[in-house]
């Protein structure tokens, strides 16, 4: 069953930890170093068991503002946050900026404490809860439930347990199914047991022997064995805090930051399309390609902000967005992500991510680009998921998208895509080019495929009218390289359906097209069969021909013999020798007969028999094995059906 997350946001010193300890017994600082200066340096992990049966996972994160990185790592995958102010100091910088880190991760909803009551007065305390509620006005705390707390004394924390009992048995605690993601945020080995890793199961489910990958290097191992809160498990859903020891890859291998995974359901890039605030507290405005720090679930990467249609993002403003990694990195859209300055290093904005493998947008574009750049954004921020569909395929072009590749590009996988994808296929608005792969193009791009394929088609005959048509090879190799030969196959078929192109052996042309000649072309036909029939069996070579009838073009005459051995008039016995088709009839039944007479034929009595010379009777006895009339053997032929 999903598990709520809960996790702290606050000050350094304003007791995250000691209100953790006392609301579930668990001391979540761990490491020697944080027991030596009394603060907290990484993630700690608490659960607690509350009346109505749930277990609540608990988060502790760092306040001091050398860990934030830590810290932001720390509200991926909460649910809720225990905001924690101290009642002797009230609101301080780090209390502002986890405030809008948890607004920019998109934490929903919240519970106000205000600790270390037993340090002030009544007035005191009422001036620093008017303070705090004044400060939420508007945020998504608003409204949260506010309590006073000594973590010393225990004095509010049973109503903290209740208000968390309340609001988790208020949850719909659907299964959730799909792939398995978890941000990786601790990772060690055990003697005998070997790598560990733990985080927050954002979503989907994996149980014991299932293979996960590891993004962004896509490094694959074998789930050993799963504990959440210390107890094995069989499996391990979304929204619990998990321990997964692995099978397979080395702890030197596999880093804070990286994503493990269902295989396949991520894909690695360096650019993402996201909608951006740059938060009003900022100072000065953000320039284009600042570079800055990027913080996606636990990993933190460097990049830049492209800012595709404006040179300055003032404070306060929000704006769509290219970030430009100088790492990979596998997220979905709809993630989360936080930016701070490259420095002096501050929490500056941040935001969701609306494209996960976009093409790279210039700002520099002309205006048709500039408006393209707009136009996707506004699908990617509130269009519906058909519409998503085709702005990524428009965007693919020819080379169009798989099935799967959808699936990565928009997060959603399993019956659930199919069932998005059917109502565009149905209307027509994509078709499926390749039904192994399933991959898709929209209709516009293979009307423009076939349109091409008519337009090279069309040229081919007005350069070529004695021509029957192209190779399908030479069709395609005229549409360049990034037409794939499942796209080119799909829309010549689609054509061929429409009945506006036919094949005829291995060519390819124009329902329209038919050869015809002009009159001095017909003469040139007429003059070269009268040639060749009445040169006989003594046939010319084909320079001979070209020098007889050089007052024509070249390429005209050669066209012209292309068409009478496509019309069967002339007969290519070799490179060189065509022979008139009525000449080489004659020749086999003369052929035939003297094999059945005598059984065989050899060169010799072939000259004999025709009155040719080697120059012919060879080329002419090899012709005749080759149409499969005769088989040779040794120096003799046979007919090949006696044979």
């Amino acid at each position: 069953m999903r598990e709520i997350v809960l996790g702290t946001a606050g000050h350094v010193d304003h007791g995250k930890t000691s209100f953790i300890r006392a609301l579930t017994g668990i001391e979540t600082d761990r490491l020697k170093e944080e027991k030596k200066r009394g603060i907290t340096i990484e993630l700690g992990f608490a659960y607690l068991d509350l009346p109505c049966g749930h277990r609540l996972g608990i988060v502790d994160v760092p306040g001091h503002e050398k860990f934030v990185k830590n810290m932001v790592a720390g509200v991926t995958g909460m649910d809720l946050v225990a905001f924690i102010i101290a009642a002797d100091e009230g609101i301080m910088p780090q209390t502002e900026e986890h405030f809008e880190i948890c607004r920019l991760l998109g934490v929903k909803q919240g519970i106000i404490i205000i600790t270390k009551k037993d340090m002030v007065d009544e007035e005191w305390l009422e001036m620093v809860t008017e303070e705090v509620r004044d400060y939420c006005e508007g945020s998504f705390l608003e409204e949260a439930p506010l309590v006073h707390v000594s973590s010393i004394s225990g004095e509010g924390i049973d109503e903290v347990r209740d208000l968390l009992d309340s609001f988790v048995s208020a949850q719909q605690f659907n299964e959730v199914h799909g792939p398995f993601r978890l941000p990786v945020d601790r990772i060690f080995a055990i003697k005998g047991f070997g790598s560990v890793i733990t985080g927050t199961s954002m979503s989907g489910r994996v149980g014991i022997g299932d293979e996960l990958c590891f993004y962004p290097k896509e490094m694959v191992a074998r789930v050993r064995g799963i504990q959440v809160h210390s107890s094995d498990v069989e499996t391990v859903e979304a929204g619990h805090r998990t321990a997964i020891n692995l099978q397979g890859v080395d702890t030197a291998a596999i880093s804070r930051g990286m994503v493990a995974g269902t295989p396949g359901t991520l894909q690695p890039g360096y650019m993402l399309d996201c909608d951006f605030l740059y938060l009003a507290s900022n100072k000065k405005a953000l320039k284009h390609r600042a570079r800055v720090r990027v913080h996606l679930g636990t990993a933190e990467i460097m990049g830049r902000v492209s800012l595709l249609d404006r040179d300055l993002l003032q404070p306060g403003d929000t704006a769509g967005i290219q970030i430009l990694l100088e790492e990979a990195v596998a997220v979905w859209p709809g993630d989360r992500y936080v930016v701070r300055s490259y420095s002096p290093v501050a929490t500056i904005g941040g935001g969701e991510i609306l494209g996960n493998m976009p093409p790279r947008k210039r700002k520099r574009a002309n205006e048709s680009d500039r408006q393209d750049n707009l136009n996707s954004f506004e699908i990617l921020l509130g269009a519906s998921v058909e519409d998503k569909i085709l702005l990524f395929l428009r965007e693919r072009g020819t080379l169009g998208l798989t099935l799967d590749e959808l699936a990565v590009r928009l997060g959603t996988f399993g019956r659930q895509l199919k069932k998005i994808i059917s109502a565009p296929l149905s209307s027509r608005k994509i078709v499926v080019v390749d039904s192994k792969t399933q991959r898709y193009l929209t209709k516009n791009v293979s009307d423009g495929v076939e349109q091409l394929l008519l337009a090279d088609l069309e040229k081919y005959h007005s350069g070529n009218p004695l021509q029957i048509g192209l190779s399908k090879e030479e069709l395609r190799s005229g549409l360049g390289r990034n037409i794939d030969q499942k796209v080119f196959h799909f829309c010549l078929s689609e054509l061929m359906k429409k009945k506006l192109v036919v094949q005829e052996d291995s060519a390819v042309r124009l329902a329209t097209h038919e050869v015809a000649l002009q009159a001095d072309e017909k003469k040139l036909q007429k003059d070269l069969e009268s040639w060749y029939r009445d040169k006989g069996l003594r046939t010319p070579t084909i320079r001979e021909s070209m020098e007889r009838f050089a007052d024509y073009p070249e390429s005209l005459v050669k066209e012209v013999f292309a068409l009478l051995l496509r019309e069967e008039k002339l007969v290519k016995v070799s490179e060189s020798l065509y022979y008139d088709v009525t000449a080489i009839a004659d020749l086999q039944e003369k052929v035939t007969a003297f094999i059945v007479k005598e059984g065989e034929i050899d060169a010799p009595r072939f000259k004999n028999l025709t009155g040719l010379t080697r120059k012919f009777s060879i080329p002419l006895l090899e012709y005749f094995d080759r149409i499969k009339l005769t088989i040779r053997v040794g120096d003799i032929r046979l007919l090949r059906k006696q044979a």
